[in-house]
């Protein structure tokens, strides 16, 4: 039988980004993948929002994916542009990238970490014990981990292998997506109706039209075709443009649910597996690879023996949250997406409205991640907040924070006086790094704070700890999140 200490069912964005969490921390991680290579029929999700940007820029390889999308100004909420051009982050924008390329240069970095993929199988079975989880293959051949994480989507087996409940609100509306050729020349652009949205767009390769088209919801099943491809045109445009040669069609709705527990003993679940919603505003890809970001490090420490089991645990607490307030958001937009007169009063004024600095400033954070908070406890304004990517002095040359991160390792950052920290008990597991700073701190929303002479950050960039050279409350922080102090 193969042994991993991490199994990891499903190959895309989230798992991936688990994946490589794992492997920068020297884990013995796998990926499960059902597709015989990284590639998509279709090109899926279409951007990044800035936390996203944020932690690939942790890592060092945010660049990679720049190179090859689109800056583009602001977010949306339900169609109603948001600008984040004024945010307190370097990147202050939407990186325009469809799935396809995300997951082709993800995977590249993973292959490069040395990260073993077992392809064409899926995972078709679980059953953990006290010491581990032997999973089951398609192909019939035996897998045991010490932990298996359920990046498997939407209709996860491990979810439900696991006995994960899934509670939520089933469809009231469906949607096609494609990807197709037309014969004849459409009617560019986005509309509303009072069945949804509709949306006719030419593709980068400009032969290609990629489109949005609502259906009756009819409690459809099974995969859509042309044919229903077709008659959802017709029942919009009166025409299906002669529609021909798709790549990709698929099927959504707006049905929101979330699983009650991100963890069940040694199975854990993240990304879609975890938490499904309506597509708009583009945040799935977003928080299933920032769910991989918050469970990577927890989960590395855990099989080394770093810290206890209970580490997990704080995986749901803070992750949990962030998908519920994402599932309550998604929810509102797609009741704007509709288009009869009483909707349309609603947007004039959620656009009036949004048009405001300070809703503006709250919406759009909350739209691209940068609000969130891990409720760490009482303290100064950046606890359990992402750490600003200031760029430090240090004895060696100038210095992103960001770029302490790349090898997903804690950071005690020191501003006072060099030399103030101990942290032997702790020094195989943390890196101290003594800097100046002469600018102001800045948090999005939230606005200036006070600068701390020293802040502890994790490896998913939020500050553990904030304080002063008395070190007060700092070996309690170091022995939550890290473990507990090397004996001497």
């Amino acid at each position: 039988m193969t042994g991993h200490a991490v199994v990891i069912a499903g190959g895309g964005p989230t798992g991936l980004m688990l994946a490589g969490e794992l492997a920068l921390a020297g884990v013995d991680v796998a990926i499960v993948e059902r597709r015989a290579s990284q590639e998509l029929d279709g090109s899926r999700a279409g951007g990044l929002h800035s936390r996203t940007i944020e932690v690939l820029d942790q890592r060092g390889i945010a660049g990679r994916f720049l190179s090859e999308g689109q800056a583009m100004q602001g977010v949306g909420f339900s169609g109603i542009p948001l600008d984040i051009s004024d945010f307190p982050t370097r990147h202050n924008y939407v990186l325009a990238l469809w799935q396809s390329h995300f997951e082709r240069i993800l995977a590249a970095w993973v292959s490069e970490l040395g990260v073993p993929v077992y392809r064409e199988r899926e995972v078709t079975g679980c059953a953990q014990d006290g010491t581990g989880v032997d999973v089951e293959l398609s192909d019939g051949r035996p897998l045991r981990a010490e932990y298996l994480a359920g990046c498997d989507g939407g209709r996860s087996l491990i979810r439900k292998a696991a006995g994960i409940e899934f509670p939520g609100w089933d469809p009231s509306i469906s949607s096609l997506v494609a990807e197709v050729e037309m014969s004849e020349e459409p009617q560019w652009g986005i509309r509303y109706d009072d069945n949804g949205t509709q949306a006719l767009g030419r593709l980068e390769d400009g032969k290609r039209v990629r489109l949005v088209v609502s259906e009756r919801y009819a409690g459809q099943a099974g995969e859509p075709t042309l044919r229903d491809l077709s008659r959802a045109l017709v029942a919009v445009w009166g025409t299906d443009y002669g529609v021909h040669s798709p790549t990709w069609i698929s099927r959504f709705t707006d049905m929101t649910r979330q699983a009650a527990s991100y963890r069940k003993g040694r199975v854990l679940l993240a990304g879609d597996a975890a938490h499904v919603h309506n597509p708009v505003g583009g945040q799935g890809l977003n928080i299933g690879v920032q769910d991989a970001v918050n469970l990577g490090w927890k989960l590395a420490q855990v099989v080394k023996g770093t810290s206890p089991d209970g580490l997990l645990d704080t995986y749901h607490a803070e992750r949990h949250p962030v998908a519920a307030r994402v599932l309550a958001n998604t929810m509102a937009q797609t009741a704007l997406t509709r288009g009869d007169a009483r909707i349309d009063a609603l947007r004039d004024a959620m656009s009036e409205l949004l048009s405001m600095d300070e809703p503006r400033k709250r919406f759009a954070a909350m739209m691209s991640g940068l609000d969130i908070h891990c409720d760490l406890g009482e303290g100064h304004p950046l606890l359990g907040r992402r750490m600003p990517d200031l760029d430090l002095v240090t004895a060696n040359g100038p210095l992103r924070v960001f770029t302490l991160l790349h090898q997903a390792r804690p950071v005690l950052l020191n501003l006072g006086e060099p030399g103030g920290f101990d942290i032997t008990p702790w020094a195989d597991r943390l890196q101290l790094t003594d800097a100046k700073y002469a600018g102001t701190w800045e948090l999005p929303v939230f606005g200036e704070v006070t600068a701390p002479a020293a802040v502890l950050i994790r490896p998913d960039g939020h500050v553990a700890w904030v304080g002063d050279l008395t070190h007060q409350g700092l070996p309690d922080a170091l022995t939550t999140w890290f473990g507990p102090p090397t004996a001497t």
